[in-house]
């Protein structure tokens, strides 16, 4: 499994869990392929359930789903500053010829404005 996230991410997702309250649970990624082949991620922050997969990068504990490992093979979590003053998180799959797309939840779509609080998230997360 090499899902990574970049030490930007990592300290985002670190200071939304302490905004948030969220310091006990783990960050839930997921991904989905919808029907015109590209994928949709999401995040939030969540508790581990049996079967999951979890990962410690940068300091942060991150848990996948079974069924969500084979779209996140190869995927890089970042923070980045897509025009200035607006950062936002992004997945970079290296499988899907470098298709990047924001984090929109779980089944949201991808429509930008990154964050973390889909994916069935117990406190509404909140990575903005």
């Amino acid at each position: 499994m090499m899902f990574t996230l970049t030490s930007a991410a990592a300290q985002q997702i670190q200071q939304a869990a302490a905004d948030s309250g969220a310091e006990g649970l783990v960050l839930r990624v997921a991904a989905r392929r919808v029907p015109d082949g590209s994928i949709d991620y999401g995040m939030g922050f969540d508790d581990i359930n049996d079967g999951d997969t979890a990962l410690e990068i940068e300091d942060v504990h991150v848990v996948i789903a079974p069924q969500h490992l084979d779209l996140l093979e190869d995927t890089v979590l970042d923070f980045v500053e897509l025009e200035p003053g607006q950062f936002h998180f992004i997945f970079s799959n290296q499988q899907s010829a470098f298709e990047t797309t924001s984090a929109g939840g779980c089944g949201s779509g991808s429509s930008g404005g990154g964050g973390c609080g889909s994916c069935g998230s117990k406190q509404g997360g909140g990575c903005h």
